[in-house]
């Protein structure tokens, strides 16, 4: 599959997450639909890595690493995006989670020493910010009631996304990427699936659900989670990890469009401006960049950032 090829398909597969998980909502609670996304997705990286011959890590602490991050990269940040689409529209959760390099920005600047803020970041972080803003007031407005909580379970995610992303660089720097990946979920997986069965009752009826909510389950954990991830880390080998963390831009307008066709959700100026904004300070964190020769030696020192736009 060709490069450009992939960036498109990887970008209307993350797009459509948001779409799916509104479908799987209207019939399942969050950790249910959660519960399953990441066991099929789990399933498709245990028959990977044995296809494969992939094997986890020999070592104690890296497992543990491994499994802290499909915590805070996975498993919490599906639940909150699951559990705020119970009230706010697909479109607009995918604008918010595409927050996440912004979010990094500072989290790195703090926690990393090769991966500092400069005036561009800055730039960009005020102009997504003032996005974020103009999106968050639409709630006090009747025709747009997107309760300010599930906008807020969504930032939360994307600053969970975040969090994970610079842990990864941090401390999984030396395993393979399809590795942390395949592991992340796993992890995710068990976690998720133990709290379900612990306090879910009734656990929903399978047999019961709906055709349409069978499949984006199937979906979301197949295609959405599994293929998405296994495209990603191949375009970051191919391409890079700046021009292939890009694919971050596609999202929210294919998840606006998706929403307005599918689901009828309202797109309106300050929602189109609001998109605008978070986009562009997306784009100036990488155009306005520091000198050649700086940006070089950063870029070497920092691997693929893991998970950033994933949804």
């Amino acid at each position: 599959m060709g490069n450009w090829l992939m960036f498109g398909t990887l970008g209307l597969i993350w797009g459509s997450s948001f779409l799916l998980i509104k479908i799987g909502v209207q019939e399942l609670d969050a950790l249910s639909l959660v519960s399953v996304r990441l066991g099929v997705a789990a399933i498709a990286f245990v028959i990977l890595f044995i296809v494969t011959g992939k094997r986890l890590p020999s070592d104690r602490k890296t497992r543990i690493k491994l499994v802290i991050t499909g915590f805070i990269n996975t498993a919490i940040p599906f639940l909150l995006i699951t559990w705020g689409e119970n009230t706010i529209d697909s479109g607009l959760a995918s604008v918010l989670d595409a927050t996440v390099p912004l979010f990094s920005i500072v989290i790195a600047h703090v926690a990393l020493h090769d991966d500092k803020i400069h005036s561009g970041k800055v730039m960009g972080l005020l102009t997504g910010f003032v996005g974020v803003v103009l999106l968050a007031l639409r709630h006090t407005t009747p025709s747009h009631p997107n309760p300010l909580e599930g906008q807020l379970a969504v930032l939360v995610a994307a600053i969970f996304y975040a969090c994970g992303a610079v842990y990864i660089r941090r401390n999984l720097r030396h395993v393979d990427s399809t590795v942390v990946a395949g592991s992340t979920m796993i992890s995710g997986a068990i976690g998720v699936s133990a709290v379900t069965l612990l306090t879910v009752r009734p656990l929903p009826n399978i047999a019961a659900l709906q055709q349409g909510t069978l499949l984006a389950m199937l979906v979301l954990g197949f295609v959405n989670t599994f293929i998405a991830y296994t495209l990603y880390f191949k375009l970051i080998n191919n391409w890079g990890p700046s021009r292939a963390t890009m694919v971050t831009y596609v999202i929210p307008p294919v998840g606006l469009l998706l929403g307005a066709l599918a689901a009828s959700e309202p797109v309106d100026v300050q929602l189109l401006l609001g998109t605008a904004l978070i986009v562009g300070g997306i784009a100036l964190t990488n155009l306005l960049r520091p000198p050649a020769r700086s940006h070089e030696m950063l870029e070497a020192a920092d691997p693929p950032p893991e998970g950033e736009a994933a949804a």
